[in-house]
């Protein structure tokens, strides 16, 4: 970062937010390099001056089966040596085909054509999974497709095992088929070494949330864990928690931190982390700190990530003090304040309108070795014009464009209207040439403000609020 101009100190302490970026200047080339060892018994490197080139790799773009049955005949009569044609080279021939063909029906076909053509071909597990990511890829309404590869592959000698599950409930879910896969995965959990394991039941889980009612979702757990004896875990529960914080449902998010808990699993950091953040969106600092107790009274240690949390919890509901003890707790626990926590901090001081206690906590951060970034620096300029402050806004600002910061939306506005308040309407013109320049903000967002602006700017003229 730059240095700050000299009205900005706020302290004789106040280390300039300097960022150096120094060049790698040490290139690999001036490197010294390792000397060999001078062993006698070297192993020389095998000649391949005999050995032949492998056949060229067949990529498919029409999914015209005879065609491609000609080309690997072709392919199979002139290759001097069939021995490369080997069991790898082929699935990828099969995989190219399949990628081109929605007919499951016509890549079988290809299959035994090449089982035929070339003996030294033998189908292993990997080319039947071939066949059931393209079966699952654009399935049957009723899955016929799919159960004819998982019936073909038992008939082969490769039984269908929780891989096979895998495979397919990614590619389904991959391809936009939910509904599919709860059904193909209700078939597969009658058996036991098809049941799918946490990771494939976790992945579908974690994809229904995204898509169908969390009621749906419930009902699909509920439907598993009774019908079939798959039952959610940590994860499971971590991902309902997560999706209902995301969406503020804070109720529903402790009600599941108390069904996790019944069912025997110890909440983790993060699940609480979680739902602190979630009581941040909705500026609940008080339920954030009454969730950090309950965490401690449980023993489960906080992280930094926690204390960040909380900390901006605080300070967005304006209990900036209490905020402030918490970052000395951090200390006794090993944990030090970053970027996140003073910004967090200078936010909720700006909030409380004091701009200037904002500038003295940017010099405690940079005497402490900690370096701002671009939030630090939009979160200021933000505070400092709500607070009218704006000559040192105006300074801040020249850092900013010296070291090509971007602005963010809200720290622009803000400063714009505080311009124009000011009678600074040509200096608002160069920001807004400035944030089209360091693509801060499209060219319509950005306009769109200034606009608003120098429209608010004559109603205040007309009512005596402006210059």
């Amino acid at each position: 970062m730059g240095k700050l101009p000299p009205s900005l100190r706020t302290s004789k302490n106040l280390v300039p937010p300097v960022r150096s970026l120094l060049p790698n200047l040490q290139s690999s080339s001036h490197e010294p390099q390792s000397q060999q060892p001078p062993y006698h018994h070297q192993k020389t490197p095998k000649s391949t001056a005999h050995r032949p080139p492998p056949p060229p790799p067949i990529t498919f773009t029409s999914p015209d089966i005879s065609a491609a049955k000609t080309l690997f005949t072709s392919l199979t009569t002139t290759t001097k040596h069939p021995s490369l044609l080997t069991n790898r080279f082929c699935n990828k021939i099969l995989e190219s085909f399949t990628s081109v063909s929605s007919n499951i029906q016509d890549s079988i076909f290809l299959l035994t054509h090449m089982t035929k053509v070339n003996p030294l071909f033998t189908p292993d597990k990997s080319s039947y999974h071939i066949l059931l990511t393209q079966s699952c890829t654009k399935p049957n309404s009723d899955l016929s497709n799919v159960d004819q590869v998982l019936t073909l592959m038992g008939s082969k000698g490769f039984q269908p095992d929780k891989v096979s599950t895998d495979i397919a409930i990614r590619t389904l879910c991959g391809s936009g088929y939910e509904d599919h896969a709860i059904e193909l995965i209700k078939k597969l959990s009658q058996v036991e070494f098809t049941k799918p394991d946490t990771y494939t039941y976790n992945l579908l889980v974690k994809r229904l949330i995204k898509v169908q009612s969390l009621s749906s979702v419930n009902a699909f757990i509920n439907e598993m864990k009774i019908g079939f004896d798959v039952k959610p875990d940590l994860v499971t529960y971590t991902i309902l928690i997560d999706n209902v914080c995301n969406g503020k449902n804070l109720r529903e998010a402790m009600r599941l931190l108390d069904v996790l808990k019944e069912e025997g699993f110890k909440p983790d950091c993060y699940v609480y982390n979680t739902i602190m953040k979630g009581y941040c969106m909705l500026s609940h600092g008080g339920e954030v700190l009454r969730v950090f107790k309950k965490m401690v009274e449980e023993e489960i240690e906080p992280d930094l990530v926690t204390y960040n949390t909380l900390i901006y919890g605080l300070s967005k509901s304006g209990k900036v003090k209490e905020a402030k003890k918490f970052v000395k707790e951090m200390a006794k626990m090993g944990l030090f304040p970053d970027v996140v926590t003073y910004t967090s901090l200078m936010n909720g001081l700006c909030r409380d309108g004091n701009a200037l206690g904002a500038l003295e906590l940017l010099g405690e951060m940079e005497s402490k070795g900690c370096s701002p970034n671009e939030c630090t620096y939009n979160t200021l300029l933000h505070g400092l014009c709500k607070a009218r402050q704006l000559d040192k806004g105006v300074e801040l600002y020249n850092v900013m464009k010296e070291h090509e910061m971007k602005l963010e939306s809200g720290s622009y506005g803000t400063f714009l209207r505080a311009l124009c308040r000011s009678g600074k309407v040509a200096e608002a013109y160069e920001v807004f040439d400035y944030a089209l320049e360091s693509k801060s903000l499209t060219e319509v967002a950005a306009y769109t403000t200034l606009e608003s602006t120098l429209k608010w700017l004559k109603k205040a003229k007309e009512q005596g609020l402006a210059v």
